[in-house]
């Protein structure tokens, strides 16, 4: 029997259908075509994980709240010896073996491309919309470009990172909560208008 193509649905499709594309200060829009895996450090082999990723990825892994990128591959802290690594352009299960054999001995990966839904929210009223829902302080003086956070956003379980200072932030939250972030944000920009939604990557 032929098998059938397979094609990934973000869950957000109605949604970005019946955006009428207005300005509010407010820039939302999906992040597609990323690869996603949960890096989890084996006991005692921080160090030397550490050093693995340096050495083959370029990348400095943080024991802060930060997100370390270089050229396609970043890898965002999500807790005490635990990375999101996210692969541009990259098929799911393909990018989590490349990283369990690079990181073989020293760390367990898992494949969270289907899990995960990435939205980014931008613009100058970001702060502001983000501010009614994210229980941290997002002031230019204590969360800047590169910090990142796993929190609750409106009841929701969401890993974000700031991108750059326009300010630009990209949220990870389960499949299942993206239609209901979206229209959290959606709702919290309204004072400001109708978000403008950017239907690409």
């Amino acid at each position: 029997m032929p098998s059938l193509p397979v094609t990934p649905r973000s869950g957000l499709e109605q949604v970005l259908a019946m955006n009428r594309h207005r300005g509010s200060g407010v820039m939302l829009a999906l992040r597609s075509g990323r690869a996603l895996a949960a890096v989890s450090a084996r006991k005692n082999q921080l160090d030397a994980l550490v050093g693995r990723v340096r050495d083959i990825f370029g990348l400095e892994l943080t024991h802060i709240r930060k997100c370390a990128i270089a050229g396609p591959i970043a890898l965002v802290w999500a807790g005490a010896g635990q990375w999101l690594a996210m692969g541009d352009g990259e098929d799911g299960p393909a990018f989590e073996q490349r990283l369990r054999a690079a990181l073989d001995g020293l760390a367990s990966v898992s494949d969270q491309s289907d899990a995960r839904t990435i939205i980014r929210v931008s613009g100058e009223r970001a702060r502001d919309v983000l501010a009614k829902g994210v229980p941290i302080d997002l002031h230019p003086s204590v969360f800047r470009a590169g910090d990142a956070a796993v929190t609750t956003v409106a009841h929701m379980g969401a890993h974000f990172w700031q991108v750059d200072g326009t300010p630009t932030y990209e949220f990870i939250v389960s499949r299942s909560f993206a239609v209901a972030f979206w229209e959290w944000v959606v709702h919290s920009a309204a004072e400001f208008g109708e978000p403008a939604v950017n239907q690409g990557n």
